[in-house]
């Protein structure tokens, strides 16, 4: 029973997140038509949110309040926040109420790991065994929202944060019927106290812990590039003649929900490909996935070259599943329960909000500078778009090598 509850959550969960996630850009390109640096301002409202709410999120349930029931209210509060962003008619306006609803939002998805991971330890199930087949049907509900945003003609429209929104508050009812999850890091002394603050700085003082939240930070970088301008770049084929009839311009999120389609089937080899090979060969899959995925859309079009944007499309696949799921599972795997809520914040801080941050501020920048081909028909420059996202994905692929070190006997949970 509790497998198929965390199993609702998970779908709701993201559910909500593309409902809007892979199609906000088309809203803001098509609908409201403002320029990419404008909608890389927009965009990186994820970022700002995740830069510290997972965090102070993480603690609060560690010392304070029961995660399920932190959970139940940010939804409730995210589910508001949505229904009010059509309100927008402007830039400004889009950002700081976007703003505040990831305030509420992004917070939540580390929280629903640690929902996960406490219920399903109380259950004493193995969580590597577990998590992934639970974990899959969030995917599912990202291409499900996807879809049907996509069959009802609302990419460029207002009514995606409607259902966005419904689906939140639904969430939100639902999250306060789960069992408690109480937090494990209270304390009464004030040597207990002491003690979870040097736990809790041990997440920074290790030297390897640390790099592999550096570089989840720049994985996180990549993956708001490919949220930001997937849709975009396919939506923008409309404007030739040759491609503008085709099925991928027609419906391009149903397109880009093959990614999420390759997510289900990648997902379920995790426990495989971290037992057999380890947290850092996984990871550098996962940045050779990004490569491939990048490069790909650079040469791919809805006309012959559409086989490469479907198995782009198919390598999104491993590239999310391999360094976002398993992050978060070598994170549980490596630091001590009482602060397991603190290391998930920080580690959805690193990817989706330091990471999402920077691509979505620098992407904006760069392409506004260096990737618009016509100032008036804000025609851009698709090709050299992706492969300089390709050439980032190598370097960080190159340095990752060089730099991470998978040693065990200086875990976090450990030291």
């Amino acid at each position: 029973m509790i497998k198929l509850k965390l199993a609702g959550l998970s779908f709701l969960q993201f559910f909500i997140w593309g409902s809007w996630l892979i199609t906000i850009g088309s809203y803001c390109f098509g609908n409201k038509q403002w320029q990419p640096d404008e909608f890389g301002i927009i965009f990186s409202t994820m970022g700002f949110a995740a830069l510290f709410m997972p965090a102070v999120a993480g603690v609060i349930t560690d010392r304070f309040v029961p995660a399920q029931v932190l959970y139940g209210i940010f939804h409730m509060l995210g589910g508001i926040g949505l229904f009010l962003l059509p309100i927008a008619e402007t830039p400004t306006e889009m950002f700081w109420i976007l703003l505040g609803t990831m305030f509420f939002y992004m917070p939540t998805i580390s929280l629903s790991n640690t929902v996960a991971y406490t219920l399903l330890k109380k259950e004493n199930l193995d969580i590597i065994k577990s998590f992934p087949p639970i974990r899959v049907w969030g995917t599912i509900g990202f291409i499900i929202a996807l879809w049907t945003i996509s069959l009802s003609g609302w990419e460029q429209h207002a009514y995606q944060f409607y259902v966005g929104g419904i689906s939140s508050l639904v969430l939100s009812i639902f999250a306060f019927t789960l069992p408690n999850c109480p937090p494990l890091g209270k304390s009464t002394t004030k040597s207990e106290k002491n003690k979870f603050l040097s736990q809790a700085f041990t997440l920074i003082r290790n030297k390897q812990f640390s790099i592999f939240l550096l570089f989840a930070m720049g994985m996180g970088a990549a993956l708001q590039l490919t949220n930001m301008y997937g849709t975009p770049f396919l939506n923008d084929f409309n404007s030739m003649e040759l491609y503008k009839n085709s099925l991928t311009v027609k419906y391009p999120a149903m397109i880009m929900s093959i990614s999420q389609i390759s997510e289900t089937l990648f997902i379920l080899t995790i426990p495989f490909f971290m037992k057999k090979f380890g947290i850092k060969k996984v990871i550098l899959f996962s940045i050779i996935a990004w490569v491939l995925r990048f490069g790909l859309f650079s040469f791919g079009n809805p006309g012959d070259g559409l086989w490469m944007i479907v198995l782009s499309c198919i390598i999104y696949g491993m590239a999310f599943d391999f360094f976002n799921v398993s992050g978060s599972l070598y994170i549980e795997q490596n630091v001590s329960p009482n602060i397991r809520s603190s290391a998930q914040g920080m580690f959805t801080m690193m990817v989706n909000g330091i990471g999402a941050v920077l691509g979505s501020l620098i992407s904006g920048y760069a392409i506004q500078k260096f990737y618009i081909i016509d100032n008036i028909t804000q025609q851009k420059d698709w090709p050299g778009i992706w492969m300089s996202f390709t050439i980032y994905s190598i370097i960080l692929g190159i340095l990752f090598v060089i730099f991470f070190r998978e040693n065990h006997s200086q875990s976090p949970k450990e030291s």
